[in-house]
């Protein structure tokens, strides 16, 4: 198989599990609470990540690591899986899928307005259209439809959600300058962030016997949407001719997840959260096309 079909297959791989989180999240957090969650699937995407480390004879990329890795990797850490996931899944526990998943999908957006302040970037005016159609997605999505009013269901719940896309946005400014093995630097985040987890679950909530299901959830979630995904995507960056090509693809799962919390989780899938999306991915799309634009 030529590399570029290689590149899709594991793109569409990634795309096809990232469409399933938002279902996972909401079925698993019947049974556990939003840290118990992210500390069982942060222990599996641990040994998800070392296996693919073992199977890719990188652990001594591992094995090696200084002091000065060890440093940034507990920073990284401490941002993603930590503070983003604990953030993002409270947003999940709190809203409907159908709105945290299209508005965590925002942080792209949310990336382009912290770079102004920390990169010294200029927004050009593609740049602060894309801004502007996604933000109005939000609010159709947040006052499901109801814009005049600005009646939000949970405010809450939406300043969580787009609080995880400043955290997510904040991990990537960083990760710019991030000069580890993109899996190995992975585990380590993964594995830095256990302390913090742990700390704040046996601080706030105390460790409990889970029930099956949920441990069950939590080991979906580790493996697969913090574990294999992101594997299958760095694969596919890594095969593919054309980064453009791969990058849209993932403009296929917002609607597919939509699809799937319909059908897995039992939520009416509202008018509103479907205009919203699409106002949401007609300004990330705006966006890729600046971006191309300026680095073309």
């Amino acid at each position: 198989m030529e590399k570029q079909k290689k590149a899709y297959l594991y793109a569409l791989t990634s795309v096809l599990l990232w469409s399933t989180v938002a279902s996972a999240f909401k079925i698993t957090l019947r049974w556990v609470s939003p840290v118990e969650l992210l500390f069982y699937a942060a222990c599996f995407s641990c040994g998800v990540l070392f296996f693919a480390l073992v199977v890719l004879r990188k652990v001594h990329l591992v094995i090696t690591t200084d002091l000065s890795v060890w440093k940034s990797s507990l920073i990284f850490g401490l941002l993603n899986p930590f503070l983003y996931y604990l953030i993002l899944i409270k947003a999940y526990d709190l809203l409907p899928a159908q709105h945290a998943q299209p508005l965590n999908y925002t942080w792209a957006i949310t990336l382009s307005l912290l770079s102004v302040p920390l990169l010294g970037h200029r927004l050009k005016l593609f740049e602060i259209l894309a801004v502007v159609v996604s933000y109005i997605g939000v609010l159709i999505i947040s006052t499901k439809g109801e814009l005049l009013a600005l009646n939000f269901e949970n405010p809450f719940g939406v300043v969580l959600a787009l609080g995880s896309t400043i955290i997510w946005a904040l991990y990537w400014i960083i990760n710019t300058r991030d000069k580890r093995d993109p899996v190995a630097g992975l585990f380590l985040n993964f594995l830095c962030s256990l302390p913090f987890i742990g700390a704040y679950l046996a601080i706030f909530e105390g460790f409990r016997s889970i029930e099956l299901p949920g441990l069950l959830g939590a080991a979906y979630i580790g493996c697969f949407e913090m574990g294999i995904a992101y594997i299958t995507w760095l694969m596919a960056m890594k095969l593919t001719t054309s980064t453009a090509r791969i990058a849209n693809l993932i403009f296929i799962s917002p609607f597919l997840s939509l699809i799937l919390i319909h059908f897995l989780v039992g939520e009416k899938i509202l008018v509103s959260s479907v205009i919203g999306l699409i106002f949401i991915v007609i300004g990330l799309i705006i966006q890729a096309v600046s971006s191309s634009r300026t680095t073309g």
